[in-house]
């Protein structure tokens, strides 16, 4: 790599840094003055779930790639008890997202796969 090209790597990078964290200090300097009770807050939080929920159906559905060898009884059964434990364990999403893991880990090694 000759040093022409590694002055425009660093350009592109420092560039990249300073576009990026423009929206991010603008997002804090605009976000304090919002009502995280209001209804702006509460807009987003909806369209935040759904769109997680859109995603989830979407991968248990219709997965991709290794996801897609485990049967579908075996998505929707590790779904369902992430589900549970979400709900049993004070709404922990880790401990949620743990569960379906394992035991979507744990179905495909009984399955042999």
């Amino acid at each position: 790599m000759t040093t022409p090209d590694v002055g425009f790597l660093l350009l592109a990078v420092v560039a990249a840094f300073f576009a990026n964290e423009l929206w991010r200090v603008l997002g804090a300097v605009l976000s304090a003055r919002l009502d995280e009770d209001g209804a702006v807050f509460a807009w987003v939080r909806m369209v935040a779930t759904a769109l997680v929920a859109g995603l989830v159906a979407k991968l248990v559905l219709s997965p991709s790639g290794g996801f897609a060898l485990a049967p579908l009884w075996l998505r929707l059964g590790s779904a369902a008890a992430g589900i549970a434990a979400y709900a049993v364990g004070r709404r922990s999403l880790a401990l949620g997202v743990a569960t379906a893991e394992v035991a979507l880990i744990l179905g495909m090694v009984a399955l042999g796969a």
